[in-house]
């Protein structure tokens, strides 16, 4: 009879999400919450009032959803081989319409420690804005509107 041999392997349970539903902070911090973690660095981006100084009145977003999902996971995987003790790495961003207050993106990193959580989740948020297939709207308070230049649409070949 041939021995078992117990193989353990590091489960990643990220999640990844492009939705127009409201977001919810306690739903991340649940989702990159794992007993290994002493850290769960979430970051919240949410509709301001104005942008340089001119009222905003509520922002569009429009993703190409299947991209910006690869994109995520693009991340996600960039950041377990910056740092290696990341548990959990959790992207989700609305698209629609929302107003001012509300939440547009959250981004969440589970890990041991508190510095490598914290520079993952800059990472994160940083290379999300720059390469995921996500555009901003911005509607102002006298009727206009314009998008906003998008880092990945910028790219010259």
């Amino acid at each position: 009879m041939t021995p078992l041999l117990n193989i353990t392997e590091k489960q990643t349970v990220d999640s990844f999400s492009i939705t127009i539903a409201p977001l919810s902070l306690s739903e991340i911090y649940t989702l990159a919450d794992d007993p290994s973690n002493g850290a769960v660095v979430v970051m919240s981006g949410t509709v301001r009032n104005q942008t340089d100084g001119k009222p905003v009145v509520a922002l569009e977003y429009q993703a190409y959803e299947p991209m910006a999902l690869k994109v995520f996971s693009s991340i996600a995987a960039q950041i377990r081989a910056s740092w290696s003790d990341v548990t959990r790495v959790v992207i989700h961003h609305r698209i629609g319409r929302l107003t001012i207050g509300e939440v547009s993106v959250l981004v969440a990193i589970g890990c041991p420690h508190r510095s490598e959580a914290f520079a993952a989740c800059q990472y994160a948020i940083d290379t999300l804005k720059h390469n995921a297939p996500i555009w901003k709207k911005e509607h102002w308070d006298d009727g206009s509107s314009t998008w906003v230049s998008i880092g990945a649409c910028e790219q010259s070949e």
